[in-house]
């Protein structure tokens, strides 16, 4: 039987396509002349999506001088431990890539997750340019998100209070929902939701029961996302049941 999908949901065959679909949209984001902002996602099919950016596919059709790298979430971990999403994307992108380093914006957790968190919100609005976010002006011009099986997105886990933070941008996470069960700094709800366009990468069986929750209704972390501008589902036919 088939899994109940969000409205407008798009099913692809496979993880590759997913991430091949993600990547086209990347490109659409980064239309124009001025600079485009990206929040990245942790997980597996995302480092698909940064595998293939670097890859001759997609790395020449890339503006990576105009480009600037957020983190949606991380692991309080060094930036060199196997958890760490910094690292994650580093080992995707590899090297040679023309990024500026200014224009990657590791969330600092060497120091701990609340001071990393209060840094990270610092450097949100410093970039942004304003102490608070116009819902006419975007903080982000996409943000990726995955779905983890109990519904979480980024590091925002059913029932702990990052998910109710209203007036920050980030927040320490002290007690993660799953393994590893280490502290985390996530971007909030509001920071994520200010965003053009946001893109849910969904893939595998695991994830069924998820979207079979949202779709109920159910107050899980992912539903809380919202956004005046698109918010897209790339799902794969195991996650979608056909």
């Amino acid at each position: 039987m088939p899994t109940p999908l969000p409205e407008g949901a798009q099913v692809l065959p496979d993880a590759e396509a997913v991430a091949r679909a993600a990547a086209e949209r990347l490109l659409a984001a980064c239309a124009g002349s001025g600079r485009v902002a990206v929040c990245l996602s942790g997980g597996s099919t995302p480092k698909r999506l940064y595998r293939l950016l670097a890859g001759p596919d997609y790395a020449p059709r890339v503006p990576w001088e105009r480009i600037h790298w957020f983190f949606g979430d991380d692991r309080a971990v060094p930036w060199d431990d196997e958890r760490s999403n910094v690292r994650m994307v580093r080992e995707a992108f590899g090297h040679g890539l023309p990024i500026p380093p200014s224009h990657l914006y590791f969330i600092p957790t060497d120091q701990g997750p609340e001071a990393a968190a209060a840094a990270y919100d610092r450097t949100l609005r410093a970039f942004y340019g304003a102490d608070r976010l116009d819902p006419a002006r975007p903080l982000f011009d996409l943000v990726l998100l995955g779905l983890g099986e109990d519904g979480h997105t980024a590091s925002l886990f059913p029932g702990k209070p990052a998910l109710d933070a209203v007036d920050a941008l980030a927040v320490a996470v002290p007690d993660a929902g799953l393994a590893p069960f280490v502290p985390r700094v996530t971007l909030t709800v509001p920071a994520l939701a200010s965003s053009r366009e946001i893109l849910f990468l969904v893939t595998g069986a695991g994830k069924r029961e998820a979207l079979t929750r949202l779709d109920a209704g159910e107050d899980l972390p992912a539903g809380r996302i919202t956004t005046e501008g698109a918010l897209v589902w790339l799902v794969d036919a195991e996650a979608a049941g056909v």
